[in-house]
Parts: C-alpha cells; structure tokens; sequence
C-alpha cells in the first residue's frame, strides 16, 4: 500500500423515527412523551438511543462481513438527544493494521455531536468505551432513588423472550418487529426472510435493545417511582450471533453499577441473553439507566 492515511467510512444523512410517544412504565409516561419531556425543558420527546446503531450496520458490514454479526460489539455513550425530523449521519473508522476495533460516531447535520462508540469485533474484543467509562466510576455518595439496590444484585428471575413479526412488544415497545422495519432508516431482507447466511430472519441491532428490555419489569428492581430515566450509554455484544426472529431466550439480569452526577442517579444493568436452554450465553447487553432526579417529586432540595 502506498498511503497510510487514515480513512473513515461514512452513511447517508437519515431521518430516524420516533416510536415510543405512548411508552409507559412504572404506571406513567417516560422522556419520549412530548408532554412529559417539556415539562422537563427538553424540546419534545426524543428518539430512542438505540435507534441510530441500525446507520451503522452497513459501514461495520462492509468492515467485517459476515463476523459482524456473529460476534460483533458496539459500545456507546449517548451525548445529545435527536427529535423527530434530526437528520443524523453515521461514521466509522477504517481499522488498520487487522485491528479489531474501531471508533464509530454519529453527528446531526449541523456537526452536533449524537452518540460517540467503539465497534469490536471478539471473541478477544479489547477494552471497550463503556468499560473505559465504567473503569473511572465513583461510588456514589448518596443515592435517593435507588437507594435499594446493590451491585451485583441479580433479578427477580429469569426472563423467557421473543420477538415474533407482528408481536406487540408491550407497553415498553408499543410496536411489533414489522412496523419497526417499515420506517427503520437501514432495512434489509435478512430481517424479514431467510435469505442469508444462517437460512432465517435476524433481529436488527437496534431490536436487540427491545427483546432485551421487553421484560424488564420481572427484574423487579426497587427503584423508586414515579421517576422518568433516560439511556445515558449503552453496549450491544454478539457473542454467538445472531438472535433470530421467533427464537425463544432466557435472559439474566445483574447491576453492574452504580452512579450518580448531578443531574441523575445511574444503575447499570448487565443483562446476558442464552439461548432457549440456558446454557449457552449468545449475546449480551450493558445498559446505563440514567434517572433524573428533577423528575421524582419527593428528592431532597439539598
């Protein structure tokens, strides 16, 4: 090779939709309620996190082929929120020298900053953003909210999931697979046929997030309600992939951490995914569930 410049790969400006106005959990609304989101000075209801990983699949594609999908990893930290109608562009770096991981990053059309990740490729994925975050942590000093929770502490029990293509995906996702791919910013036909390496459809990288909150409410976590909760930063692994459509998982829970800034108090949620079984762990997802304090109307003015 002649250069040794470094190349970044990027997507096409899109549009991403937002669908869960009508989100409900712990008996109220959540951020992605217009009403709910003025009342706490943002614009209006914000479009999920997770909704911008779909713009980069087809730039860690063309990175790492079929890999990506089996054993893929992408670590994010949510900075600015989008609302209906952002047009959002995704970025990757090309990796040099067969290195396995890689920064991805996606920006509004005016340069604002999205969401800033690093993509891996495993099974010997190197220290990922979330894990560099979650290394620089501080005990918390005082927490209100989540008070009763621990690190460590397991949930309420284990979660049996699927995701069929016009399954309702509760109260959480008022949505079903098939109305998210009929307004997903990147479709292909490995989510809706078997026309693909593994002969079945796949669940999109941002449906993964969906199958692996659908039942959270089982956990039982005891935090303290009512109190709205944003995504603050968020971590998707393939380990034996991908999940497929209509394919049962058990799903384990654990708090991986605990954190608190100004604004908010943080529970991190490690949540394994196996298959049917139990035995065989395919994926896994970290989850930083930021509450704002503003938001729980007994939080001390101190």
């Amino acid at each position: 090779m002649t250069f040794d410049t470094p190349l970044t790969l990027s997507g096409p400006l899109r549009k991403p939709r937002q669908m869960l106005e009508d989100q409900e959990y712990g008996g109220h609304g959540s951020i992605h309620s217009d009403d709910v989101a003025e009342k706490l000075g943002f614009k209006a209801g914000p479009i999920e996190g997770p909704t911008h990983f779909s713009q980069f699949v087809p730039l860690l594609e063309q990175i790492w082929g079929q890999a990506w999908y089996e054993r893929g990893c992408i670590s994010a930290h949510y900075q600015n929120m989008c609302i209906e109608g952002d047009e959002v562009r995704a970025f990757a770096d090309m990796p040099v020298g067969g290195a396995n991981k890689i920064r991805v990053w996606a920006e509004k059309a005016d340069g604002t900053p999205v969401l800033d990740a690093s993509a891996s490729l495993g099974p010997d994925h190197p220290q990922t953003l979330l894990e560099e975050r979650m290394a620089k942590l501080r005990p918390p000093e005082r927490l209100v909210i989540l008070e009763d929770l621990h690190v460590g502490m397991a949930g309420a029990e284990e979660e049996r999931v699927k995701m069929d293509p016009d399954q309702d995906m509760g109260n959480l996702y008022p949505f079903s697979l098939n109305q998210k791919l009929a307004v997903i910013t990147e479709n292909s036909p490995w989510y809706s046929t078997g026309d693909n390496p593994w002969g079945r459809p796949i669940i999109p990288l941002e449906m993964v997030s969906v199958l692996g909150e659908y039942s959270l409410a089982k956990a039982a976590y005891p935090t303290k309600e009512p109190a709205v909760s944003i995504f603050a930063d968020q971590e998707i692994r393939m380990i034996d992939g991908p999940l497929f459509v209509g394919e049962e998982y058990v799903l384990r829970r654990e708090i991986a951490a605990l954190a608190e800034s100004r604004r908010t108090e943080s529970h991190w949620v490690r949540t394994r995914i196996y298959d049917k079984t139990g035995e065989r762990q395919v994926a896994e997802m970290l989850l930083n569930h930021a509450t704002l304090k503003e938001s729980y109307a007994g939080y001390p003015k101190d």
